[in-house]
């Protein structure tokens, strides 16, 4: 039985190695994403064109082509007006590579699946859940252009709705990819208490509420509005009236750029918080060592990552900072899967059925 399993465990190195480049691939994307939205970049191509998409303006009438197409939109109208083609070309590049970069992945995804599910080395299992993972990577592609066409009618920005939606997905794919690669890890889980697991899934929520608001951020900029810490418009908690003047009410949790940047700082200091408890109950309650390892680890990140995000703010987000906040972010994100996982109690991990001669 263990030559066996080793011999299963070989099989599954490639997999393994396949799925860390995905994840990695996906980070990449995100900051590109982020740097397209920093740089107002993300409107610079009016047409989703999935295939002969791919190819850039390759002549100098080419150019002038997607340029004209740019000046039909109200972005161009409103706040860019005047723009040369040298400045078009540069917010261009940025849109166009994180596009290539989405198709990329895509292949990268699915050619390698292909020879895995021919060859014969997923289980049933595993195979279910990649296929999952496939069919949301492609549901992220019109998502992405159902948020550029929020921006090429009637607003000069894409919707801040989408925007967050359009991120969230890319983060619960790239979460998928690490939690199925912790699965398929043949380590036995930790024993820790029911106190522990339950405060390890409310990280992992807080954290993704976070992000989500984060989005909601960059897609109002109202990191560029108010800047200052540890009071934001003039107190640690505005009044009522400014922070819930829309109306219904809860409009502002989404629309109005001071109540979304304050429940941003709030469920920061909330997820800090309940990190440090977490680690603390890990510590007095002598947890395995790699439980209170991670807790500890998810504290010093997330202190990390809002050094980062006041930094950010203070400096009026430029774009070094803002997309290091983004990336520690994804960081936090991953050592929140993982302790999650790390205490679940869980079956056998997945496996390659028995293998077939090549």
């Amino acid at each position: 039985m263990a030559a066996i399993s080793q011999i299963r465990d070989k099989e599954l190195r490639p997999v393994r190695w396949w799925l860390m480049v995905v994840a990695a691939m996906i980070v990449a994307m995100v900051l590109v994403g982020g740097a397209t939205r920093l740089t107002e970049s993300g409107l610079s191509i009016v047409e989703w064109k999935p295939v002969t998409g791919t190819l850039p303006p390759l002549t100098e009438a080419h150019w002038h082509e997607a340029f004209e197409a740019y000046k039909k939109i109200p972005q161009y109208r409103e706040l860019n007006h005047g723009m040369s083609l040298a400045e078009f070309k540069n917010i261009f590049w940025w849109e166009w590579s994180h596009r290539l970069l989405g198709r990329t992945i895509g292949m990268v995804f699915l050619l390698p699946f292909l020879f895995f599910l021919w060859r014969g080395v997923l289980s049933s299992g595993l195979k279910a859940r990649l296929w999952v993972i496939f069919a949301l990577g492609g549901l992220q592609g019109f998502v992405g252009w159902w948020m550029v066409a929020s921006g090429l009618t009637h607003r000069v920005e894409v919707s801040q709705y989408r925007l967050a939606v359009h991120l969230m997905l890319a983060l619960i794919i790239f979460a998928a990819i690490v939690w199925v690669l912790r699965r398929m890890n043949a380590g036995t889980t930790a024993l820790a208490s029911t106190r522990l697991r339950v405060t390890s899934w409310v990280l992992l929520g807080l954290t993704f509420l976070q992000i989500y608001f984060g989005a909601l951020v960059a897609g109002l900029r109202a990191g560029r509005v108010f800047n200052t810490w540890p009071e934001i418009d003039g107190a640690f908690i505005p009044s009522a009236s400014r922070l819930f003047f829309e109306d219904p009410w809860w409009r502002n949790m989404f629309d109005n750029a001071l109540t979304v940047q304050f429940q941003h700082r709030m469920t920061a200091y909330l997820l800090f918080a309940v990190a440090i408890w977490h680690a603390l109950d890990a510590l007095l309650g002598r947890a395995e060592r790699s439980v209170v390892n991670g807790a500890l680890w998810l504290v010093a990140t997330i202190a990390v990552q809002a050094m980062l995000g006041i930094l950010t703010l203070l400096h009026q987000v430029p774009i070094d900072l803002a997309l290091a906040h983004q990336g520690v972010a994804i960081i936090v994100l991953t050592l929140a899967i993982l302790q999650v996982e790390r205490m679940k109690v869980r079956d056998a991990p997945l496996a390659a059925p028995v293998l077939r001669p090549a």
